[in-house]
This record gives C-alpha cells, structure tokens and sequence, in this order.
C-alpha cells in the first residue's frame, strides 16, 4: 500500500506564492515520474507538471516560467513552488506518482488532492 500525503495549499492574493509538498510513503520500492495535476470547478483534470525520477521536468504552458517543480528522492517526496499566482491558477491540486512497489511491478498512486485559492 502506498500513500501520498499532499500539504501547501492555501488562499494567497494574486501575485503571491505558494509551495507544495507531496511525500509517498508505504510499500515503494522506488518511485518513478512524479507530477502535478489540478483541477477546477466543472472542469477536467489537467497535467501541470512533472518529474522524472532523473530530474527532467516538463510543464503546461500556461505555468512555464512561473511554477517549478522539483523532487527529493531519497524522501520519495516531490514540490511544486508556484510564483507569480494568478486567479485562474485556483483549483485543486493532486500529486501523482509512478512506483514500483517490488522489482517489475509499478502502480500509479494518487494523493488526495489541496485546495489553491487566488484571490483577485
């Protein structure tokens, strides 16, 4: 059994910065590409950003330049720092994760998700 356990949400005025945090923790063996992803009201899902266990990062347009995302792996732990927050960044944010949970078995595992709030 693997969990992820999601902190850094919060309100935060436009312009203003947040960090995410999202620790894996259980059954892992390793832990492979870690991303972002959010959704907001009456939409789908979306990719923000991800991670591969080497360090190569990809993004959303729509947040390049202003979110960064990173990772600790011997924490098994991946962050997300968000700069310059718009409003249209509010949304609920998950953490994913790629692990193997023993040598040729990998699962993908969600967290359960932290509200970001941008205010106007």
């Amino acid at each position: 059994q693997v969990q992820l356990l999601e902190s850094g949400g919060g309100l935060v005025q436009a312009g203003g910065s947040l960090r995410l945090s999202c620790a894996a923790s259980g059954s892992i063996f390793t832990s492979e590409t870690m991303a972002w992803y959010r959704q907001a009201p009456g939409k789908q899902r979306i990719l923000v950003a991800t991670i591969t266990r080497g360090g190569a990062t990809n993004y959303q347009d729509s947040v390049k330049g202003r979110f960064t995302i990173s990772r600790d792996n011997a924490k098994n732990t991946v962050y997300l720092q968000m700069n310059s927050l718009k409003p249209e960044d509010t949304a609920v944010y998950y953490c994913y994760c790629d692990a193997f949970v023993r040598i040729g078995q990998m699962y993908g595992y969600w967290g359960q998700g932290t509200q970001v709030t941008v205010s106007s």
